[in-house]
């Protein structure tokens, strides 16, 4: 009997077992260094990772294609409802106005998190419904497509939240480019974006994000400050946990989560930085060679690019960040800094990259025979 949830046994065969494996030695390093820090974030953390776990296979036993066809337009909706919620029943913490309490059961949820996997989806969905030319995509269509960025990306950067929505809009776009738009699309935004930024600057950032920039580029934070002499102290080969003082000591600040890098830092050293790096480069380029290995199905080309771009912004702002090369803006390092919704958002976002590549030659998910998908077998 054919059903939405069969568990097929060739999901298992078509499974992209390297990006799961790419992930464990992350896991493991954070898990480590999250438990030197504190105990008790370490038994916490271990409670994301089973929920993160749940929430990758039952995401990677769903029925994406399908789901994608018929939903996709509904569930961006609602999450731009919830953001735009956010405005007049949102709760404010530490000055900034991102979260939404559940009535009766005291849980916070954060719209933005999820409006990432909406618009990956969305695009995928509008890509999939008119692939783009031989010459990529021209005025009209990129203005569509934009819009589906564009829109959150102006509510989260009022809540104020102007990291997160930073990664929203150049991972939307980073899409977009590897997807194809025309070349002189490109060349006109270049050419706008660097004749506003200085408007932007000006009229466009609230004083404490202009200062954080002057801070960034003028005189680092205290919070900088402090992650670049753990950093320092570190040196070549690191520090064993007593030696740690940045850290074991306090001055290190949300050492565990935003500054985890800068802990990596003091504990295994130069070193030791690199090997993370390097683990997220090739992760990255795991997923963009995915991209380019189905590139005629454009469902997984979507999400293997837009996760693709996602760790990239993050990963990058983060360190840049903590060197004292960007401003603070609060977004952790990926699947490595201590928190719950990151590694769930994350855990869903893979588990339906594993289902649009297990059923990448199967059309039972789509009963439009306009946009049955192609049979051909990419391996």
């Amino acid at each position: 009997m054919d059903s939405w949830f069969d568990f097929d046994k060739r999901i298992f065969k078509n499974f992209s077992y390297s990006l799961m494996i790419q992930l464990i030695p992350l896991f493991v390093i954070s898990s480590y260094l999250v438990y030197e820090i504190n105990f008790h974030l370490y038994q916490k953390q271990m409670i994301y990772y089973f929920i993160a776990a749940i929430a990758f296979f039952v995401s990677a036993f769903i029925p994406w294609r399908q789901i994608i066809w018929w939903f996709s337009p509904l569930f961006y909706i609602i999450n731009l409802g919830l953001l735009i919620a956010v405005e007049f029943v949102g709760k404010s913490i530490l000055g900034a106005q991102r979260w939404i309490e559940i009535p009766g059961i005291g849980v916070t949820i954060q719209p933005s998190e999820f409006i990432k996997v909406n618009v990956i989806m969305m695009l995928a969905y509008l890509i999939h419904r008119n692939p783009p030319g031989e010459k990529g995509y021209g005025f009209l269509n990129f203005i569509k497509l934009s819009i589906v960025i564009i829109i959150p990306f102006i509510i989260i950067a009022k809540e104020p939240d102007l990291g997160t929505a930073l990664v929203l809009l150049i991972a939307g776009y980073g899409v977009l480019f590897i997807v194809g738009i025309n070349w002189k699309i490109w060349v006109t935004l270049a050419i706008l974006a660097g004749a506003g930024a200085p408007i932007v600057y000006e009229y466009g950032l609230k004083s404490y994000q202009k200062t954080r920039i002057q801070d960034a580029l003028n005189k680092p934070s205290y919070q900088v400050r402090q992650a670049l002499i753990a950093i320092g102290s570190g040196g070549l080969e690191g520090k064993s946990k007593e030696d740690s003082t940045q850290t074991q000591l306090k001055f290190l600040p949300v050492s565990s989560t935003d500054f985890i890098f800068a802990y990596l830092g003091e504990r295994f050293g130069f070193k030791g930085m690199i090997a993370v790096i390097i683990l997220y480069i090739l992760l990255i380029f795991n997923l963009l060679y995915i991209s380019a290995k189905y590139t005629q199905d454009y469902l997984i080309k979507t999400f293997a690019t837009g996760i693709a771009f996602l760790l990239f912004v993050y990963m990058g702002v983060n360190i840049y960040m903590i060197i004292g090369l960007a401003p603070v803006v609060g977004l952790p390092l990926p699947m490595f800094s201590h928190g719950g919704t990151s590694f769930i958002i994350f855990a869903v976002i893979f588990g339906i990259l594993q289902n649009l590549i297990a059923f990448k030659d199967y059309s039972r998910y789509t009963s439009d025979s306009k946009i049955t998908m192609q049979t051909k077998d990419f391996h």
